[in-house]
């Protein structure tokens, strides 16, 4: 009796063992990133990014191309409204391409080092690797992290949850959090590509400008001469700030329309509808830092932040307003048109 109680009690220890040895802990998982990382020359990937504002949704399609060490291909496409928008990054600097605008610019930034970026890999993986204190959990197929984000500019985003695919610590899902952990970004990857080749020109401005325009629906050629749209107003509040008066200002071809609200917090916010124009040689330098808008780019400062969006130009002008609160106010601009 004694001989079989203890041959139970060895067979349940080894199930024991197997198990756990089945089982990787967070430090497992965490120096398995690192060493990825490390090995890691180049990928492309495809993912799907929904952006949650208010009870209306944006999806965009995302094409990220990676070359060690600093060359980024990101190309955003809202493919219901024809829009697209490209961040490259070369040896030449930080560039955003609007190829149906015929837009480019130059930016001094260190994009993507200095911020979180969900799209991007190696990003996610600094993000577990800097939070101490990330949660980790695991199911049947993913490693699942819940970390901080280093988002600089945006204080409405702090959490994110990372699902890595267990089988080669791919991303899977990203979903970047407010502070009661609603999801506002997801991005969900469905395709990727490790140690991926690429051709010598395709990190290069003019060549990925020319094909990103070659690929868009026919234009009108500029020859569109109704410059009519619908003015949006900002839903982000600000606590004692209204709207004081809104002025349309007439320019060749068209309007621009001059919101100013009024408060402490006071700013002014322009919208103008932009006509493509004709290709320059050489990228318009923006003063200011990348932001990331979620459903665009913007150029921001101390007391600016301008971005464009569905062929219309906007800008916030503030001395008293935050970044993070222009940010906010930006973002909230895309939503329906609100008073």
């Amino acid at each position: 009796m004694r001989k079989k109680f203890l041959m139970l009690i060895t067979g349940l220890m080894v199930i024991f063992v197997l198990a756990a040895c089945g089982s990787k802990s967070q430090d497992d998982v965490v120096k398995e990133l690192r060493s990825k990382q490390s090995d890691l020359t180049s990928y492309k990937v495809n993912a799907k990014m929904t952006l949650k504002m208010g009870s209306d949704s944006q999806v965009y399609n995302v094409e990220i191309w990676h070359k060690d060490p600093t060359f980024y291909r990101v190309n955003l496409k809202n493919a219901e409204k024809d829009q697209s928008q490209m961040i490259l990054r070369n040896k030449e600097g930080v560039f955003v391409l609007t190829p149906a605008l015929n837009k480019s610019f130059r930016f001094q930034s260190d994009w993507p080092q200095n911020s979180s970026q969900a799209y991007l890999y190696e990003s996610l993986i600094k993000d577990i690797v800097a939070d101490k204190e990330a949660k980790f959990s695991s199911t049947k197929e993913y490693y699942i992290f819940e970390t901080k984000t280093r988002y600089q500019n945006n204080s409405m985003l702090p959490f994110q949850e990372i699902k890595l695919n267990k089988s080669d610590l791919s991303p899977a899902v990203v979903k970047v959090m407010d502070p009661d952990r609603n999801a506002l970004v997801t991005v969900e990857f469905s395709k990727v590509k490790f140690n991926a080749n690429f051709d010598k020109d395709d990190f290069d401005m003019k060549k990925n400008m020319t094909r990103a325009q070659l690929n868009l629906p026919a234009m009108a050629n500029g020859k569109d001469k109704d410059q009519s749209f619908s003015v949006k107003y900002p839903t982000f509040e600000l606590k004692g700030t209204k709207l004081l008066e809104e002025k349309t200002v007439n320019i060749e071809d068209g309007k621009r329309v001059v919101l100013t609200y009024d408060g402490k917090k006071s700013y002014t916010l322009v919208q103008e509808k932009v006509t493509t124009k004709v290709a320059s040689a050489n990228p318009t330098l923006m003063e200011g830092d990348i932001v990331d808008l979620g459903a665009t780019i913007g150029a921001l400062s101390d007391h600016s932040l301008s971005w464009s969006q569905g062929g219309i130009d906007y800008m916030i002008a503030s001395k008293n307003l935050t970044r993070d609160e222009m940010v906010e106010v930006a973002k909230s601009v895309q939503g329906e048109a609100v008073k």
